[in-house]
């Protein structure tokens, strides 16, 4: 595997060479990008094969042919989302003021992140859960299509140069700790304590062709869905209602919204700044 040059040489395919790529993933490995949409997963094809030299499609179908390793860093790379720590703060404190305090009321509380990538969110979301006096009666489960991401949550690993922005993003949410209580400083990494990892349930979980897996009171899927088309953009949707308790709760992006799904109506806006819903069951 040779990853790591980048060319001075243009690299570029066609739409016909990016389907055939989406079929070889599909065939071969199991992971269907064929609702992706395709102008964003085009670019990051691009990206991929700038990184590891590719110049042509062929290249880049004979790598993930002939090569597992080449394979796995290419999912990695194609599937890194933006993310970080209380990101759009007034979210997450419509979040502390009037949804995480409804949920309250339930003996056992269960929250899922989907497309949670590297875990900046589901952390945040303990340390509100924490200071509520919540997070020992939730169990948060984190899934991703992408295992390396999931790999990096489970330790809690978060770059420690992000951290002063992070702790920005906290306050401004209406956190009133200490931040830094909530990590250790160890190279150039912050490490988010245990205890606050501790009900997290990391798991591989693909939203184009897996399925319910749970009954969750609250769902998150934040800014994953700008990267599917109008079809997957729907079928996720789908599956999150039927994930959710009676008068359970989703969270999207700031970007995306319910309008041109076919259960628009089986939802109520809670707050549309924030993009959050109640299911009306």
């Amino acid at each position: 595997m040779v990853v790591g040059k980048n060319m001075t040489v243009q690299n570029s395919i066609s739409a016909e060479e990016l389907e055939e790529i989406i079929i070889l993933i599909q065939r071969q490995y199991g992971y269907d990008f064929g609702d992706y949409a395709r102008a964003s997963l085009h670019r990051r094809v691009i990206r991929c094969m700038q990184k590891a030299g590719c110049l042509t499609a062929y290249e880049l179908k004979y790598q993930l042919t002939n090569d597992h390793r080449f394979f796995a860093w290419f999912i990695e790379s194609l599937t890194v989302n933006v993310t970080e720590m209380f990101r759009d703060p007034s979210f997450y404190k419509e979040l502390r003021q009037n949804v995480l305090p409804k949920l309250a009321s339930y003996p056992a509380i269960k929250i899922w992140h989907a497309g949670c990538s590297t875990g900046e969110e589901v952390f945040s979301m303990a340390i509100l859960l924490h200071e509520m006096g919540l997070l020992s009666r939730t169990r948060l489960y984190a899934t991703d299509l992408n295992p390396a991401n999931l790999d990096r949550a489970r330790q809690g690993i978060v770059p420690l140069q992000y951290m002063k922005d992070y702790t920005a993003n906290y306050i401004q949410s209406g956190g009133t700790n200490d931040f830094s209580a909530y990590y250790t400083a160890r190279y150039e990494n912050a490490i988010i304590h245990k205890e606050y990892r501790k009900n997290i349930v990391f798991a591989v979980h693909n939203l184009a062709t897996d399925h319910v897996f749970n009954e969750f009171q609250l769902v998150c899927c934040r800014n994953v869905l700008i990267y599917f088309n109008r079809n997957l953009q729907n079928r996720a949707i789908n599956l999150f209602s039927n994930s959710l308790t009676p008068l359970g709760y989703l969270a999207l992006g700031m970007k995306e919204s319910l309008l041109f799904t076919d259960v628009r109506h089986q939802f109520e806006v809670v707050n549309p700044a924030v993009r959050i819903y109640r299911s009306k069951r």
